[in-house]
């Protein structure tokens, strides 16, 4: 009996060290997020020109009225220019997409990507512009959006995010998806920028300079996880990312469990991908001087947040009984630092009553991530379509 105690006392000491040290990298970060920063002063003499490109597949509901908020923006019309990228979109939308003063680039693919769809509307950009901007079928720039991200640009910086804003929160599943989204902003954006390291970019609301952005999309092939591909390849290049958080962007969040699984399921499947792809690499490029392209691997390598809270939860009520591993104290402080790293990295005005009611719900999203586990096989090699402009359900 002491030669099992033995092994399940190493086994659970080697568990304890890697869930201990993804705790202190996301309690780093959000401490570090804390920090406040000012904003790069940019020259407000100096107004860049963009691309501002929006890939639509099968966004009927939402695209049109996309478009025009974006011809909305408080901005010189003459420096910006609008491509509606549309993916089987139906002929009544690409009619009254055709009365606004944009670009439609209408693509046609037997498997339809991200990546394909910029490409494609990149070839057809008749002019050069100082950059290009990414923006989702359902995103809804503040006005001063494009001034914000300029002042950014214009300071020298090559990728500029800007920072993602939940449109709706009126479903639990959309209040999870805009808190999630608020803490990454925290950890991965404010406090990687604190600490001089590069911020996470999304596949939306992020801006790159034009040549780069030529350069670098005809080697993007991803059919998930498109904005995995580009920050890797672009950090291997040792570009530096910059948060604009005063750069405001909406974003609709997923409202029903169905569309909630199936978005963070290709977003799993696109971690591990990446991780197997570039970890060796990424310990390559640390010797190589390259902290923020390790730093980037090393995130693969993390548990989604919600799974982090339930295990260290529940290897807490575990030790509880005698004889299991590790003292109680090792998994008290454990549950601390990670429970303390999220609840730093949750925006204010998140702490409402249904930060209440998304705590009690943590056990229900614990099963449906980890479930996911078991449904990763292939889903990193098709298109996995996540529609917005759909009535809510309640939830």
């Amino acid at each position: 009996m002491s030669y099992l105690n033995e092994i399940f006392y190493w086994l659970s000491l080697a568990i304890f060290i890697l869930l201990a040290l993804q705790a202190a990298y996301l309690l780093l970060f959000a401490l570090a997020g804390c920090i406040r920063r000012l904003s790069p002063p940019g020259d407000a003499l100096k107004q860049g020109s963009f691309a501002i490109y929006i890939p639509s597949y099968k966004e009927d509901a939402v695209i049109v009225d996309t478009a025009i908020a974006a011809l909305t923006l408080n901005y010189p019309q003459d420096k910006r220019h609008i491509v509606v990228i549309a993916d089987s979109l139906q002929q009544e939308t690409l009619e009254r997409l055709r009365l606004l003063p944009i670009q439609v680039v209408e693509v046609q693919f037997e498997k339809s990507t991200k990546a394909k769809a910029l490409n494609m509307a990149m070839q057809q950009t008749e002019n050069d512009y100082d950059y290009a901007l990414i923006l989702d079928a359902d995103n809804v720039c503040k006005e001063d959006f494009l001034h914000r991200m300029n002042d950014a640009l214009v300071s020298g910086y090559q990728v500029v995010q800007g920072q993602r804003v939940a449109k709706n929160t009126d479903t639990g599943f959309a209040y999870l998806d805009a808190l999630s989204e608020g803490i990454n902003n925290h950890i991965f954006r404010k406090g990687h920028r604190a600490l001089g390291l590069s911020c996470a970019i999304i596949g939306s609301g992020v801006a790159l300079d034009f040549s780069l952005f030529k350069e670098i999309m005809p080697e993007i092939t991803a059919v998930g996880g498109f904005d995995k591909e580009m920050e890797l390849r672009l950090l291997r290049k040792r570009i530096k990312f910059e948060y604009a958080e005063r750069a405001i962007v909406y974003d609709e969040k997923i409202a029903k469990q169905g569309n909630f699984e199936n978005q963070r399921r290709r977003w799993l499947s696109a971690q591990v991908h990446y991780m197997q792809r570039y970890l060796i690499d990424g310990f390559v490029q640390l010797g190589k001087g390259n902290v923020d392209f390790f730093d980037k691997v090393i995130q693969t390598l993390l548990l989604p947040r919600v799974l982090m809270l339930g295990i260290t939860g529940m290897l807490f009520l575990l030790s509880l009984i005698p004889g299991a591993g590790l003292p109680v104290v090792y998994w008290f402080g454990l549950c601390v630092a990670t429970y303390a790293a999220v609840m730093i990295s949750v925006p204010r005005r998140y702490v409402n009553k249904q930060l209440l009611t998304a705590i009690l719900n943590l056990p229900l999203a614990f099963f449906s991530m980890f479930k996911l586990l078991f449904k990763l096989k292939g889903a990193n090699k098709t298109f996995i379509h996540t529609p917005h402009g759909e009535p809510n359900s309640v939830g």
